[in-house]
């Protein structure tokens, strides 16, 4: 037996619900909700799909609808089908248990479990040491509306995505081997890639208990007692602050034994290993437009002249400079010219923090641009060549930089890394009563 209980490690083993048996999951399974939010005929297209079949579109609000005419109309809708396929068997609990599910999408395959992590080992405010951390900065303004949707709803649905730091494979991994049985195995709508997902019962869970006590060792051993952090957000940090707000407000209202128990204490998730040779961390880099009538390179020398009384300096260099040991450099391209910026003795322990700190006072405080967060190298050319443009190149973050950074430095800058495209985000399947 473990040492240690599973809310030792800040989870859960949760009753999962799925559709009945017979139910076509390549029409259930949909995209997370915050996909697409400036596409709406994907979300149009996914209604032709669906069409009147039992599908989670009916259990969640696309955020391109979020606070837009009509909200409170889709929102009642929504408790009606939590309802409704509650009460008409549309959908079923399992045992206490997990489900090992397999996703496949832009040619890159990788392992997750769905299992519940403990909100109250979550706290997403700056400064926050919790087992449980947010590794980009949580905006508070995003957290009321998406409560709205919450508060009330007697289901949960996840497109939280959660690691941990196994380098060894000791956690997930070893699943593959354990007692299980076949639940989905599917395709996944509008080029979503291809899904299985295997129940195992948590009796046969003990071997992975077993491996979670030792990584958590490991990880004291390695951050201290006080400073352990055990899972850090992949994807959906809002929709878990969410989760934590709402739970945060029920637990008002209840008892000390009560609050041990009840189900909103815990949020359904996915775990990854961040080591897994599926998951990739691709850059996300920024392209500013100017406001004020100033050229792509005036906003290239703000940006240096703030980088260099914010670290220990910064220069303009050659298309192509690559920075000495300690330094950082980044590419920069506009209408006039491209080159590189050196930061010399950095603050920051990433490129993108350095950079973002900059661009902060360029666009919140002087309010001379606006910015725009760009995955792909020539959506980043074609920006940059416009008037009045700038764009940088940023590098992918080193995943096993994850874990240590966010212990040395908090939660990192607003879109630090990606997780892939859009269509390899999590589809919603597993769902879990949390009450009303």
């Amino acid at each position: 037996m473990s040492k240690y209980d599973w809310g030792k490690f800040g989870l859960h083993i949760p009753e999962i619900m799925i559709p009945r048996e017979g139910t076509d999951y390549s029409r259930w399974a949909v995209v997370a909700c915050d996909q697409y939010t400036s596409e709406p005929e994907y979300w149009q297209e996914a209604e032709k799909i669906v069409g009147d079949a039992p599908s989670t579109l009916r259990l969640m609000l696309p955020e391109i609808y979020l606070e837009k005419e009509g909200e409170a109309e889709r929102i009642r809708d929504i408790r009606k089908a939590m309802d409704d396929y509650i009460e008409h068997g549309i959908l079923k609990k399992l045992p206490a248990g997990c489900m090992l599910v397999k996703r496949t999408a832009a040619g890159r395959t990788r392992l997750g479990l769905v299992i519940a992590t403990d909100l109250e080992s979550y706290d997403f405010n700056k400064g926050s040491t919790s087992l449980t951390r947010a590794t980009e900065g949580t905006v508070v303004e995003r957290i009321p509306p998406r409560l709205r949707i919450r508060e009330g709803a007697p289901l949960e649905m996840p497109h939280i995505m959660i690691l941990i730091d196994d380098p060894d494979k000791t956690v997930i991994e070893p699943l593959v081997n354990a007692p299980k049985k076949r639940i989905y195995d599917t395709d996944l709508m509008l080029e979503g890639g291809h899904i299985t997902g295997d129940f195992i019962k948590e009796a046969d869970l003990e071997g992975m208990r077993q491996a979670l006590s030792e990584l958590y060792d490991k990880a004291v051993e390695k951050y201290g007692d006080g400073n352990v952090i055990f899972q850090a957000m992949g994807d959906g940090n809002h929709s878990l602050a969410t989760a934590k707000t709402n739970w945060e407000n029920l637990k008002k209202t209840l008892s000390p034994e009560e609050q041990k128990t009840h189900p909103a204490r815990y949020a359904l998730c996915e775990i990854e290993n961040i080591h897994d040779d599926g998951i990739v961390f691709e850059p996300i880099h920024r392209v500013i437009f100017a406001k004020k009538g100033q050229s792509g390179m005036d906003l290239v020398n703000e940006t240096v002249e703030l980088l260099a009384s914010q670290n220990g300096g910064a220069h303009l260099a050659e298309e192509g400079a690559e920075a000495r040991e300690g330094c950082f450099a980044i590419p920069y391209l506009t209408a006039e010219q491209k080159g590189t910026i050196i930061v010399e003795h950095p603050a920051n322990k990433l490129e993108v923090g350095a950079l973002q700190n900059a661009l902060d006072v360029i666009v919140k405080e002087r309010g001379d641009a606006d910015i725009d967060y760009i995955h792909g190298t020539k959506a980043v050319e074609t920006l940059s060549d416009k008037p009045g443009n700038a764009g940088f190149m940023l590098p992918a973050m080193d995943k096993s930089m994850l874990f240590p950074a966010v212990a040395a430095d908090g939660a990192l800058p607003r879109k630090t890394f990606s997780m892939g495209e859009a269509n390899e985000k999590r589809y919603y399947i597993e769902s879990r009563y949390i009450g009303k």
